[in-house]
């Protein structure tokens, strides 16, 4: 099989997107060495490291027209590629398809709430989606709860739309902590939708009688209000790959208050590293953690405050959860995914041949 996949969350430097682009193409070409998967974008991006020879940078644009129309560019690099499916990893879909078409949805928040998104936001995310939606051929979910949302909200034929979770990279491993002070943790972009105001009101309020910190990793969103350092409260920004591990490892709990997610990667991440979780009860992460996390109402940081204190107070049921989050986290792989999104591939193209 020849799958062409979008690199365009590949040109930017972090992101959920970006690592789920990285580690699928990685490990497609792992999985199955007789397949080519070529990575092709509009934008000058690098290959994922340690990528096995069958996995190969495809065409840029040729033109001027295949670069401002980047999706007639995509149909006309697919001809010239003779792919036999395309993955939009990240909405991106041919509008003149030769091929059949698999598109990846990690979330639907642009529907959910307003307040999560500017007006402009809303309209780029909104429209390339749902332009999508009418041409793929197969649509792929991060999670079951996206799936349902995504049949229900646009109405979609359920056998088109098939969950693949996804999985935490193998560098997320349990390292020595090397922190001089106790610390709570949160990692993830800083915005509205992340609850962030929810976990510092709760960590506010076990300040007053105990000395621990809590560090928020991750990039502030430039169209909202920035979240400001002070004592005892860590903004780290944007942290490299390389420096989460130890992060998540130290942490006395990871903390992740999110309203709404379409798969929740950090809170997979920390556990793999055998960090405790403390997260809300989204139906996405509840389906990722399952019972190996303390699930908590987003709207009560009382809630949070208190399964913070009990996280200081009781090192004997933290260990018992970073047992279970440890255990929860080796049921996932980047193999699995791989096996079920080429499964899915597959579904594509037999559709195609039978229409």
């Amino acid at each position: 099989m020849h799958a062409s996949l979008d690199a365009t969350p590949l040109t930017v430097s972090t992101g959920g997107i970006r690592r789920y682009t990285a580690e699928l193409t990685r490990a497609l070409g792992e999985a199955f060495p007789d397949d080519v998967y070529t990575l092709v974008s509009d934008q000058p991006f690098e290959m994922p490291p340690d990528c096995p020879s069958n996995v190969k940078r495809g065409g840029s644009p040729r033109n001027r027209l295949e670069r401002f129309w980047w999706s007639y560019g995509l149909s006309r690099e697919l001809d010239r590629s003779r792919a036999e499916v395309f993955h939009g990893t990240d909405f991106a879909t041919p509008y003149f398809p030769r091929a059949p078409s698999v598109m990846t949805v990690h979330d639907l928040s642009p529907w959910v709430d307003a307040r999560w998104h500017r007006a402009a936001e809303r309209i780029r995310k909104r429209a390339p989606l749902l332009l999508g939606l009418g041409i793929a051929t197969m649509v792929v979910t991060v999670s079951e709860a996206v799936r349902r949302e995504a049949i229900e909200r646009f109405r979609l034929n359920p056998s088109r739309v098939t969950a693949v979770p996804n999985a935490a990279s193998a560098m997320f491993r349990p390292v020595p902590a090397t922190a001089a002070k106790p610390y709570f943790l949160y990692v993830g972009t800083l915005e509205p939708r992340k609850n962030l105001s929810c976990l510092i009101e709760a960590w506010s309020a076990v300040r007053k009688k105990r000395d621990v910190d809590l560090v928020l990793a991750g990039r502030q969103r430039d169209d909202f209000p920035p979240i400001e350092a002070r004592p005892g409260l860590q903004v780290l920004g944007a942290v490299p790959d390389c420096a989460l591990p130890a992060l998540y490892s130290g942490a006395l709990a990871f903390a992740y208050p999110s309203f709404y997610e379409g798969f929740g990667l950090p809170v997979l991440e920390a556990m793999q590293c055998g960090a405790m979780a403390l997260v809300s009860n989204d139906p996405a992460i509840r389906e990722v953690t399952g019972e190996s996390a303390v699930h908590l109402d987003a709207r009560a940081p009382s809630q949070w405050a208190e399964a913070m204190e009990a996280v200081l107070d009781q090192p004997e049921w933290v260990a018992r959860m970073r047992d279970l989050a440890l255990n929860r986290a080796g049921e996932f792989s980047w193999k699995k995914t791989a096996v079920r999104t080429r499964e899915v591939y597959e579904q594509a193209l037999r559709l195609v041949s039978y229409s």
